[in-house]
């Protein structure tokens, strides 16, 4: 599992509302040139097994200094009108917080916090929050879905 941070222009991200279409997405990802759309995601997942993810929107910032090859990527993927990130550093918050000015949106934590427009540094504190924060920062990875993904792949 993880903990997702969403940019959203919605009232709480997962509600309905103003979405950011994919149209728009995509306009930006041509726009920003440290942004490339994949629309997959590949990680090592054992002795030479690989395992894809397909999703239209899912995008890799490839200024990011936490890459590694063969998984850590800084992956932002286009989920029913957000874009979101799968346990971000503050070095991928900061980047998160820079897309959002482009869409008129904020940068919102699966509990309902939200992030300050200014840049995160040191240890990220939301700005309000609505339940328990949970850690954002697990071993500085960002891979989405892949675990739950290789889990289903594993038992089927």
């Amino acid at each position: 599992m993880g903990y997702d941070v969403h940019i959203t222009r919605k009232e709480d991200w997962f509600e309905d509302g103003d979405d950011i279409s994919i149209e728009e997405w995509k306009a930006y990802l041509k726009e920003d040139k440290d942004m490339r759309l994949d629309n997959y995601a590949e990680a090592q997942v054992g002795e030479g097994e690989t395992l894809r993810v397909d999703s239209d929107g899912l995008a890799v910032w490839t200024a990011y200094s936490g890459h590694e090859e063969g998984g850590n990527m800084a992956w932002f993927d286009y989920q029913q009108g957000n874009i979101t990130v799968k346990n971000p550093d503050d070095e991928i918050l900061n980047k998160m917080i820079a897309i959002s000015h482009a869409f008129n949106a904020k940068v919102q934590g699966d509990d309902g916090e939200t992030y300050p427009i200014q840049e995160v540094s040191g240890n990220s504190t939301p700005s309000q929050s609505t339940g328990s924060f949970l850690p954002l920062v697990i071993g500085g990875g960002v891979i989405i879905v892949i675990a739950m993904v290789w889990l289903a792949f594993k038992s089927s």
